[in-house]
């Protein structure tokens, strides 16, 4: 059994049915230009219909006057001279065909900005609108501005507006291991305003020049598409005409050209900010509060150059205002991380992306200091990060210090190559991590991706290192699709500036995907199929052809319905291989028949196997609410015991918007494990969430989150085999303790008011407490553990 698994993969992998009967990734594209302006329209000078031989815009130059308001009606004498953009396609569901609703986009600039207003026609269906707060966009209907300004084809800045003009912001990366994607924790200054009216919506958008980082050139040209999100039919409509069969979205947009003598000023944000806190405990059998002490910060960001940036920060205040969110740890051997949330570390972070992790922000937490340069010129981006942290890694450590470096290099229409440094010494210890990067591109549906990374550490006087490496080929074809994957992380490999799931691993993968379209107006919009077989081994253990440790075989089905309906059902085949050093520490209290007890090392089943199903639900964007609900259920590990159990794996999402200014976001996740041998239960774990927000106006909203965590653990059994106590060796003291019944019940309440006119200007006021009681979901015998109240105040100032 050495070597036939791997003759299985790699034959497997080259099975493609239908890719030869597919077609390729350069079918014609159907695209209707439609021109449906009310009575009162506007004649634009330049009409760019979004076929192929139109995505040149030549965009005119006017005057923006001191009567130009962002009110949101398009009536000012420029926009009729304004390039227009129109004849817009789907993408979402099906692409290639002509939207179901027309839009009109039309384009300007001026001397300090560029201006966008919009025309969304929409006879079919009601629009989905709310008084959002920034980058909550999500179930609303809005309009997607991609803004590629340094016309390289793999990333741009996204500007999103809802029909009131509600925004969301952020960057799209297309580099690394995967496809491209959305990153909205980034923000910018700009202008919006929309309204509805009786065709649809309008809005109108000015993005100053002093916001964008562009190419230092006299003459520009920039990449640019606008998306359009329809909520009550989930369809997705592209002004480029979008096809599904390429590696890359941005290639396929259009160009902005002819911009000059465009005038960014100075570029110089100063941003003090202060923060006071006032913990309360219990002291002395009565609850009293901490004297407030206010903590003053200040960061700076000075663009150096239309393509350079340099932010500085000191003594900053990183809390978050909400908590993220509790995950559900399914495998107790892989770690869980974060995103990114802190918005000095936001600023910029596409340039910093490095594949697997290997750069991380969350792992400094709570810098003293820290300066960041990056942009990009001819070609190659540069991302520098240095900081002074205030948590040591170790208990002889004192101040950490990171240096990050992130080089890329664009090579090819669409390919990139990079490479990373980290380096974080806290005294005596280190650890460094080195890497190299790259993605290639080519025949438009085909990439390859490749990495190498390689690691050295002290600490505690004891030295390691050890390599991270990964490649991957992968066909991102409309109808049929194929992905190989080989990722391994050395047992010595260790980051301490990056993020490791989980090393000594060797991970192999292959997945197939077959999609078929339906006609328009049919019942399936799409249906997807997909064969994915995986495993993984220890690091040495690949490298003598045994069979994988955990192989895995997954059925899923994923099907689009008309009306946005989303419905997936999926079935799993698995099998795990007992993990011996996950369980070093466990030991078996048994009972002889003398009545003598002794302790003896645990020893679990080689092999535990599994059969898992998962269904889902997903309801389109009804007037005043959305709903999905997500199953997984069937006869999985019990990783507690490592023995079989039936697993039930609930998790409901509910989002109502009983007004345009109230949103209600009420979530339900379930873990439960029940043992298949007394069908007794051996964990479970919920963690239900309530979010409530009230939006008074753009600026200002009132928040309520309250997240409640019940955990129950039976007393641990070794049920495999003999029934007898787990008992369970601590690694500090060598003592040995029964793992007895635990039960956790936490309540966590916080409250917040927020203004904040614009990105870095805010003041936050807000409650948080944390309590627990001894029964769940009582809310009758709850004892506050810790709280505090919160004031941050801010001002950017833009010189």
């Amino acid at each position: 059994m050495r070597q036939p698994y791997l003759v299985a993969l790699a034959a497997f992998a080259v099975v493609q049915p239908l890719a030869a009967q597919a077609p390729s990734g350069s079918e014609s594209v159907v695209v209707e230009a439609t021109f449906s302006s009310p009575a009162a329209g506007i004649e634009a000078a330049r009409v760019y219909s979004g076929q192929a031989s139109r995505l040149l815009v030549d965009l005119p130059r006017l005057e923006e006057t001191k009567e130009m308001l962002v009110d949101g009606v398009l009536d000012e004498p420029a926009w009729r001279q304004a390039a227009l953009l129109t004849g817009f396609s789907e993408y979402q569901p099906k692409d290639g065909l002509p939207a179901e609703d027309s839009t009109e986009v039309y384009v300007w600039y001026a001397d300090h900005a560029i201006f966008f207003g919009v025309r969304a026609f929409e006879p079919h269906g009601a629009v989905r609108a709310t008084l959002a707060d920034r980058d909550k966009l999500t179930n609303d209907d809005q309009i997607q501005i991609f803004l590629d300004t340094f016309n390289d084809r793999r990333r741009a800045l996204v500007f999103l507006v809802n029909p009131y003009g509600s925004q969301s912001d952020g960057t799209r990366s297309e580099n690394g291991s995967g496809g491209g994607s959305n990153d909205l924790s980034e923000d910018f200054q700009y202008q919006s305003k929309g309204r509805l009216t009786d065709y649809g919506y309008e809005v109108e958008v000015r993005i100053p020049f002093k916001s964008l980082r562009y190419e230092s050139a006299p003459v520009q040209t920039w990449g640019i598409n606008v998306l359009r999100e329809v909520q009550h039919s989930q369809h997705e409509q592209s002004w480029a005409p979008l096809r599904k069969g390429n590696a890359s979205m941005l290639v396929q947009s259009g160009k902005l050209t002819g911009m000059t003598k465009i005038k960014r000023g100075l570029v110089l944000n100063l941003n003090p900010t202060t923060t006071t806190r006032m913990p309360g405990a219990s002291v002395a059998g009565s609850w009293d509060y901490a004297n407030p002490k206010p903590e003053f910060g200040l960061n700076a960001r000075w663009g150096i150059s239309t393509n350079l940036t340099l932010n500085a920060t000191a003594n900053p205040d990183f809390s978050q205002v909400e908590a993220d969110v509790q995950q559900n740890q399914f495998d107790p051997r892989s770690a869980v991380s974060f995103p990114e949330k802190r918005p000095f570390f936001v600023e910029g972070s596409e340039l910093f992306d490095a594949p697997n992790s290997l750069i991380y922000t969350r792992s400094i937490g709570q810098p003293v200091g820290a300066l960041k340069l990056n942009g990009k010129a001819a070609g190659t981006s540069v991302a520098l990060l240095s900081a002074v942290d205030d948590k040591p890694f170790s208990a002889t450590g004192s101040n950490p210090v990171f240096n990050i470096v992130r080089l890329k290099r664009d090579f090819g229409a669409q390919s990139t190559a990079g490479l990373v440094y980290t380096d974080r010494m806290d005294g005596a210890n280190y650890n460094r991590v080195v890497g190299a990067d790259a993605r290639y591109v080519f025949s438009k549906i085909w990439f390859a991706f490749f990495q190498y990374a390689h690691s050295f550490d002290r600490t505690a006087g004891l030295a390691s290192s050890g390599p991270l490496w990964q490649a991957q080929l992968d066909r991102t074809g409309k109808y049929y699709g194929n992905s190989v994957n080989l990722k391994a992380l050395s047992g010595n490999f260790r980051t301490r500036s990056g993020f490791v799931s989980r090393n000594n691993q060797v991970n192999g993968s292959i997945n197939n995907r077959f999609t078929f379209f339906g006609k328009r107006g049919s019942l399936f919009d799409s249906y997807t199929f997909s064969l994915q077989l995986s495993g993984n081994w220890r690091y040495r253990q690949f490298f003598d052809g045994t069979i994988p440790n955990d192989p895995k075989l997954h059925f899923n089905n994923s099907f689009n319905l008309r009306g946005g309906w989303k419905v997936n059902a999926n079935y799993f085949l698995e099998s795990f291989k007992y993990d011996q050093q996950l369980y070093a520490n466990y030991y078996i209290e048994r009972t002889l028949a003398s009545g003598v007890k002794d302790t003896i090392p645990y020893a679990g089943v080689d092999r535990i196997t599994n059969h898992d199903y998962s269904l889902s639900i997903t309801t389109p964007q009804f007037k005043t609410f959305k709903f999905s609900l997500n199953v997984i259920g069937g006869r999985d590990e019990n990783f507690e015991e490592w023995a079989p159990a039936y697993v039930s794996f609930p998790t409901a999402t509910l989002d109502w918007f009983p007004t345009s200014k109230i949103r209600v976001n009420a979530r339900y996740p379930l873990s439960l494990y029940i043992r298949a041998t007394d069908h007794s239960t051996v964990k479970r774990r919920q963690i239900p969430r309530l979010k409530v927000e009230y939006q008074a106006t753009r600026a200002i909203f009132f928040r309520f989150v309250g997240q409640y965590d019940a955990q129950y653990r039976d007393s641990l059994r070794d049920v495999s085999r003999t029934e007898f106590p787990i008992l369970i060796r601590s690694a500090t003291t060598g003592r040995f303790s029964r793992a007895a019944q635990v039960t956790k019940n936490d309540f966590r309440v916080d409250w917040l008011f927020s203004y904040q006119p614009n990105p870095g200007t805010v003041i936050f006021a807000g409650y948080g407490a944390s309590l627990t009681e001894p029964e769940a979901f009582r809310f009758s015998d709850l004892n506050r553990t810790i709280d505090g109240f919160f004031v941050k105040l801010s001002y950017l100032f833009r010189l």
